[in-house]
């Protein structure tokens, strides 16, 4: 098993950057795809991006393509977020997930989640 751990998030203008974290404890992190997604009031949670096991291979959703990307460092068992030109629609509850292959969207494979950061864009 994998406990993941976000921090990071926090209240910004639009046009802001901010980095998340999702730091892992017990089993290695390398044995994982990464994924993150996040959580507006009333809506559904929704995919924002996945990175790979080995960190090679990346995708995001339209929505944040070219705005973000997602990163990894194994050996600090250690995935990251980094949100530049945040909107206001962006904000949200972010979390990171695992999962044991490359599963993309599918949020049922997820099989580990953190328990959420919050990042709130202002206008």
């Amino acid at each position: 098993q994998v406990q993941l751990v976000e921090s990071g998030g926090g209240l910004v203008q639009a046009g802001d950057s901010l980095r998340l974290s999702c730091a892992a404890a017990g089993r290695a992190l390398s044995n994982y795809a990464m994924g993150w997604f996040r959580q507006a009031p009333g809506k559904e949670r929704e995919f924002v991006g996945v990175i790979s096991r080995s960190g090679t291979t990346t995708r995001y959703s339209d929505s944040v393509k070219g705005r973000f990307t997602i990163s990894r460092d194994n050996t600090k068992n250690t995935a990251y977020l980094q949100m530049n030109s945040l909107k206001p629609e962006d904000t949200a509850v972010y979390y990171c997930a695992a999962a044991d292959n490359y599963y993309l969207n599918q949020i049922s494979k997820y099989d580990y989640w953190g328990q959420g950061t919050q990042v709130t864009v202002s206008s």
